[in-house]
């Protein structure tokens, strides 16, 4: 008891008896956080090997290759093809409206009045207008896959008018025509239809592209419906980076790495020649064509040539299939692609090689 007295009776006694409590109530909860925290650490190295592995595999890495970044187009990567599906949408709507109808807009009625009388066949003659023109200008929407895409929305109102035109002629000759069995081409109901799947199949393609750097390369993956791609590029086989931003990717804080190389990757060729070359059979002019003969052979080649005119050029055209195309936190990008082909250029082993002798020989 006079012990005790002494140890809770003197304030440094008290304060060095409070520690010790103190140490004996928090030391189980200190070993139960240290349990836990040692467990939740286990849990996410497990997680990331997990990733590691997973993409690894996805990406083909060679065995001792460790991935060190991963990137996807951004969220606003392919707004141009999102822009031309209402381009689209908005055209079907247009035909929607009723000639005459007043919309108390005076384009609106204009338009429908001037160029929607003719139903199916003049929504047909804008679309395969709004085709060629989007192929003409070879922009990143003139793709194949978009241009077909186009032609066959352009081309899906003619269905039901040559249906109607085939029941005309055979009820001509019978009794009984045939033709007449598909319905009408409603313009706002089969429009939606056609720029829902559109846009479906434009987000299923930008998130198809995937990008990774390595300790040893740049890989660039792509798996579309059934199209693969997967190019390695390594470190020492870079030439320049260069980065890309678009008046958009500045406001909206993307932008585009490309790797070139002196092989030829990473630029493209586009075409400024016509695809249709103009010596069309049946237009070539013969000794004895006449001053009229001449002339529209001339005019049908030079139509055919404009119809068929594209440019091309060499130049650094970002291709999302050989680009880091249009990513967020480009800059962490862009600083590690430069970090690593120091590390595995030519120059910086000559130059780590050089140090080696140098030291070597300064200390003989």
């Amino acid at each position: 008891m006079h012990g005790g007295k002494v140890l809770f009776g003197s304030p440094g006694h008290q304060l060095i008896g409070a520690i010790a409590m103190s140490e004996e109530t928090t030391t189980p909860d200190t070993e139960t956080e240290a349990d836990a925290l040692a467990e939740t650490k286990a849990s996410e190295a497990a997680k990331i090997a997990a990733d590691q592995a997973k993409l690894g595999k996805k990406f083909r890495i060679i065995a001792g290759e460790e991935i060190l970044l991963t990137k996807r187009p951004s969220t606003f990567a392919f707004l141009n093809l999102y822009a031309l599906g209402l381009l689209v949408l908005g055209i079907h709507v247009m035909f929607e409206i009723e000639p005459g109808t007043d919309s108390e807009n005076f384009l609106v009625d204009l338009l429908s009045t001037a160029l929607f009388t003719s139903g199916s066949f003049g929504l047909t003659a804008v679309m395969l207008f709004v085709t060629w023109m989007n192929r003409l200008m070879n922009v990143s929407t003139s793709g194949r896959w978009v241009t077909v895409g186009l032609l066959i929305v352009s081309l899906a109102p003619s269905i039901a008018l040559v249906d109607d035109v085939l029941l005309f002629i055979t009820n001509l000759f019978m009794d009984e025509g045939v033709g007449g069995v598909i319905p009408d081409y409603q313009p706002l109901l089969f429009g939606s239809v056609f720029v829902a799947i559109y846009t479906a199949l434009v987000f299923y393609f930008q998130r198809s592209f995937h990008y990774a750097i390595t300790s040893d390369a740049i890989i660039f993956e792509h798996s579309f419906l059934l199209s693969r791609s997967h190019r390695r590029i390594l470190f020492d086989r870079i030439s320049e980076v260069v980065v890309q931003r678009s008046p958009m990717g500045t406001l909206l804080g993307f932008a585009t790495v490309t790797v070139l190389t002196d092989s030829g990757v990473g630029i493209v060729e586009e075409s400024n020649v016509p695809v249709v070359n103009h010596t069309i059979p049946g237009t070539k002019e013969n000794e004895n064509d006449n001053a009229a003969e001449k002339a529209s052979k001339g005019l049908i080649r030079t139509m055919v040539g404009i119809l068929t005119y594209q440019r091309t050029i060499r130049t650094v055209r970002p291709d999302p299939k050989h680009c880091m195309y249009n990513i967020r936190k480009w800059e962490k990008a862009k600083g590690l692609l430069n970090e690593m082909h120091k590390k595995n250029s030519q120059s910086h082993l000559l130059s780590d090689l050089k140090d080696t002798i140098v030291a070597a020989a300064s200390e003989d």
